[in-house]
């Protein structure tokens, strides 16, 4: 178990996760999107919120800014922090609008809020485990799109809940976190979401 733990800091990393919501939400509201649409918003995830990130992070590694993808210390967070929120703020603007995607736009908006706490966290010197920011906002919007449709499904919520304890337990296994930044990213990623939950339940 030791030895497979850690695979789930992978699969499950933070640049992912927005690819993972949007492939529940096309599956969850299928019947509303031609199959074109559908592949024409995995593209833009794909490009602004995976292959961007990754081609950025390759820059800061070339030049000794940051040392791993799982960011491990505080003063290697800032910059891809400030990225990914412009990132976000792209997303909700320009792809990902209210009109034609509101529940995806709520989760992006949370996340873009997500993110802005971590910083401020990081500012201070206070590291929020990455990983569990993301996993619980995926699990607050697997839950809030299951209400929101009346799915009347409890696996997929299950799912993303036990997922969320799989990422701490292999954040806490690889020595990458304390419990203490394991609930601040929990803390930081559950709470922007549940409040704009309220806006599209």
């Amino acid at each position: 178990m030791k030895k497979i733990l850690p695979l789930f800091s992978y699969i499950l990393h933070p640049i992912f996760i927005s690819l993972y919501a949007t492939l529940f939400y096309l599956f969850c509201k299928g019947d509303l999107f031609s199959t074109q649409e559908k592949y024409f918003v995995l593209l833009q995830i794909l490009v602004i919120n995976v292959i961007v990130p990754i081609l950025f992070y390759l820059l800061l590694k070339s030049t000794g800014h940051v040392k791993t993808i799982m960011l491990s210390q505080t003063s290697e967070r800032t910059i891809p922090l400030i990225l990914q929120c412009f990132l976000y703020i792209l997303l909700v603007k320009r792809s990902i609008v209210i009109i034609r995607y509101p529940e995806l736009h709520f989760f992006f908006l949370g996340a873009l809020f997500s993110a802005i706490l971590a910083l401020v966290f990081t500012l201070f010197k206070i590291k929020a485990s990455l990983h569990m920011v993301a996993i619980c906002g995926f699990a607050i919007f697997v839950i809030g799109l299951n209400i929101h449709l009346q799915m009347h499904n409890p696996y997929w919520p299950a799912l993303l809940i036990l997922l969320s304890g799989v990422v701490a337990s292999s954040r806490l296994e690889m020595n990458a976190h304390t419990s203490r930044e394991i609930l601040i990213g929990l803390f930081v990623g559950i709470m922007p979401q549940l409040l704009f939950l309220y806006l599209w339940l």
